[in-house]
């Protein structure tokens, strides 16, 4: 039987999930949240790596994008090291620096990665293999624990973007992450994996910038600046970017008594670091 073809219709979906409000929602609406989400351009990547799954498919998706990633110091982790690592990165893109580092890691490592994401992420069915569901503003289920740990205890590597959501603009015009939660520390000790401080480069637009702000000011929880994100992924069209592996830092420096969230913000800062002593 032939694998069903993926494909995104918005208005299909609306349909489907709020039949009740979709014929109150004026059709250039809906046309206007397509050119948002980028439908065609999001279909045209499916259609270019159909059949393609995990590190393949991110490979895939970074070559219909034409963006380039320069590694350096990933060649001190031999792929045939028994060590576990957790992969700890910051966020700037919120969807293109993801897919470069599972292309990346994917490949350095024969495929045993997997990435801890927004539940709502696992809607991308190309990369579920690779994705591990945690909830960003819930209980967890019981499932989702035991996929996360499982994977831990296994010889699979970890990649994690601590801050959960992608970098803001900071006080001082700075782009960097939010504060990093304090998970990937805990299971760092758990499961004494020891930590790789990872750096992305790159920024989104003014326009996602200030669109987060002003949702911030109206007094908006919901992040709905993620709708801009697809655009912002198809804007590093021909773009180039730089990721730095730094030394990994041992487990059982983390085990010193001091709070969990102390630990993941120098590791944050150890991450920034390396952007300052290296581009």
């Amino acid at each position: 039987m032939s694998e069903e073809k993926l494909h995104i219709d918005l208005d299909e979906l609306l349909h489907t999930k709020v039949p009740k409000y979709r014929r109150y929602i004026p059709g250039f609406v809906v046309r206007w949240l397509e050119r948002i989400i980028c439908q065609r351009e999001l279909n045209e990547l499916l259609d270019s790596t159909a059949g393609t799954r995990n590190e393949e498919f991110a490979e895939g998706a970074m070559s219909y994008i034409g963006a380039t990633v320069e590694a350096h110091g990933l060649e001190k982790f031999a792929p045939d090291d028994s060590h576990r690592y957790i992969f700890a990165s910051n966020h700037p893109l919120g969807g293109l620096d993801g897919i470069a580092l599972i292309a990346l890691l994917g490949r350095h490592y024969g495929g045993k990665v997997r990435c801890v994401v927004n539940d709502m992420l696992m809607q991308v069915k190309p990369l579920a293999g690779v994705f591990l569901p945690a909830n960003k503003h819930g209980r967890q289920t019981e499932a989702s624990v035991k996929a996360i740990n499982d994977a831990m205890a296994s010889d699979c590597q970890m990649l994690y973007f601590p801050a959960g959501l992608c970098s803001r603009r900071q006080p001082d015009g700075s782009i960097a992450d939010l504060e990093w939660r304090k998970s990937f520390i805990t299971k760092s000790i758990e499961y004494q994996r020891d930590v790789v401080p990872v750096f992305f480069s790159g920024q989104n637009s003014n326009r996602f910038y200030r669109f987060a702000q002003w949702r911030k000011r109206l007094g908006l929880k919901l992040n709905i600046e993620m709708i801009l994100l697809p655009g912002e992924m198809m804007k590093c069209r021909g773009k180039h970017f730089e990721v730095i592996f730094g030394s990994p830092i041992p487990w059982t420096s983390f085990t010193d008594g001091k709070p969990a969230i102390e630990h993941a913000a120098r590791v944050r800062d150890c991450v920034y670091n390396l952007m300052k002593n290296n581009l």
